[in-house]
């Protein structure tokens, strides 16, 4: 069979499409025109293919074994000598006689089984480059284009790959939209995987890391260092970071001019809100810093130096604890440290409830005095710590055998209960007290405030009266003006009339004598 240019074509087509090797295509191609071959001849049957890629000419034979017509056990490996004769004259029994094959023989599904094999190897190909191209890339950032959305999975194509953004690895406020840009870590590459082998994340804490050091140069110079990081995926997430040049603030880097840098990365993440704090390699300062925005006013570490209690302003402890306990458990998963939270008014009572139930060995009723001096010597000194005591540490104390030890084990343990009930109840009635004076504190507010209401009416009467009567005043002025004004009229009119008809003496000589107010309307508005 002589293959011709159109073949060669499709076969670099295949190649340029698929990414796959041009000799793996001709491998492939021969073995399925192999395969379809033995379905026709048997399985058994020897038959090679010759593929010379220069003239283009392939061809496909097989070798068969010549035996005499009455021994034929094995058509696929065997020919009859008569039949042998037709391909070559002078041919024998034994001898191997090489057989042509035409392709056209084998009929169309021989044909198509070769086109299987062949589409199933270009698969197994272009399977083994994506791997090859991205099994050393796991834990980078990459930017691809959503495809689609397939029963809650996302479809991102990534070059000539595609890759596959599972549910569990999306943010929960992430929405998706066919042809948009997206963001991602490539976090595996599945070899064995029947869809997209490639596996994004938006949800790892890794995926913070990688848009921190694309968008901080000094990140990625390995100036600024990211220490540690905790992330709830789409609410919230702490980082820690700590500079190698003194010249550089690590959190001001981080946040860049006017927070441009990490605002950045917000909107990238839907909103999701990043705390940065300075590392530190004293465990008490961390702590402090990884609660902010909380304020912090004391840090007890524990013996073993991996629990801290952490006490705050009774005001500052909701902040501290965040939503949902929030805030208090990134700090935890940031530092590495088991965090007990309280505030100073539940530091004080647990202070006070510790002195409170504190019993001394010497005081416990049928305790004596050698045996408490073993017990103080032996690191015992309280009855809480004489009821927490084991029987064989008892035991191996100077001058305590077994009896005296069970015996000194119910002492203990019953000071202890009989005094825990004595605290709650000296608590319950200082709890009582307190409730009391803080109502009472509350009627005084609320009797000052009232007071202080009344005094303010009081005033706001008064000065209401003030403007009143200064208003009244400002009436009476101006009647009194209006009333000098018009008294020369009135002096006027009789000595018009006297010409006429003059007036008595008496009432002549009254008449300048009245005063203002005494003339009439006008004047008695200034009363």
């Amino acid at each position: 069979m002589t293959m011709n240019v159109e073949l060669m074509e499709a076969l670099g087509q295949i190649a340029r499409e698929k990414s796959v090797d041009r000799q793996v295509l001709i491998e492939t191609l021969t073995a399925g025109l192999v395969s379809a071959a033995k379905k026709k001849l048997g399985a058994n049957a020897d038959v090679h293919v010759d593929f010379d890629e220069e003239s283009g000419k392939i061809r496909m034979f097989a070798n068969f074994s010549v035996v005499d017509d009455f021994d034929l056990a094995d058509r696929g490996t065997q020919i009859p000598r008569s039949e042998a004769a037709r391909f070559r004259a002078d041919a024998r029994v034994g001898d191997v006689l090489t057989v042509d094959l035409p392709i056209a023989e084998f009929g169309r599904n021989a044909i198509a089984a070769a086109k299987q094999v062949l589409i199933q190897r270009v698969r197994e190909a272009e399977r083994d480059r994506v791997y090859d191209d991205f099994h050393d890339r796991v834990g980078e950032l990459v930017t691809g284009i959503v495809q689609q959305v397939d029963r809650g999975a996302v479809i991102v194509k990534l070059d000539r790959t595609e890759a596959v953004l599972p549910p569990r690895e999306q943010i929960s406020r992430d929405r998706y939209r066919q042809g948009e840009h997206l963001k991602a870590l490539i976090m595996a590459v599945d070899k064995s995987a029947k869809g997209p082998q490639v596996i994004l994340s938006r949800t790892s804490t890794d995926f913070l890391l990688r848009l921190f050091e694309a968008e901080v140069p000094e990140i990625a110079d390995q100036i600024v260092e990211i220490r540690a990081v905790a992330r709830e995926p789409g609410m919230r997430a702490k980082i820690a970071v700590v500079s190698h040049d003194d010249k550089v603030d690590p959190v001001g880097a981080c946040v860049g001019i006017k927070g441009s840098r990490v605002q950045s990365i917000v909107r990238e993440l839907n909103g999701e809100r990043i705390d940065i704090v300075p590392w530190s390699t004293d465990p008490v300062v961390y702590v402090g810093r990884a609660l902010s925005p909380a304020k912090v006013k004391q840090v007890h570490v524990a013996e073993n130096g991996r629990e801290m209690r952490v006490v705050v302003e009774d005001d500052q402890l909701s902040l501290a604890i965040g939503k949902g306990g929030q805030n208090a458990r990134l700090a935890a998963k940031l530092t590495g440290m088991k965090i007990d939270l309280m505030s100073e008014g539940e530091e004080r009572r647990r202070s006070e409830v510790g002195q409170l139930m504190r019993v001394d060995v010497e005081h416990l009723p049928g305790v004596g005095e050698k045996v408490a001096e073993s017990l103080i010597r032996a690191g015992i000194e309280t009855a809480a710590e004489l009821a927490a005591a084991d029987l064989a540490q008892l035991v191996a104390l100077p001058g305590i055998g077994e009896k005296t030890a069970e015996k000194l084990l119910a002492i203990g343990r019953e000071a202890v209960a009989q005094r825990a009930v004595e605290v709650e109840a000296i608590m319950a009635e200082r709890a009582a007290a307190a409730s009391a004076a803080s109502a009472a504190s509350a009627a005084t507010a609320a009797l000052v405030a009232g007071e202080e209401a009344v005094t303010a009416a009081d005033e706001e009467a008064a000065g209401a009266a003030d403007e009143e009567a200064a208003g009244a005043g400002g009436e009476g002025a101006a009647a009194v003006e209006s009333t000098l004004a018009s008294a020369p009229e009135s002096e006027s009119a009789p000595e018009s009339e006297s010409e006429s008809a003059p007036e008595s003496e008496s009432e002549a000589a009254a008449a300048p004598k009245l005063a203002p107010g005494e003339a009439g309307e006008p004047g008695s508005g200034a009363s």
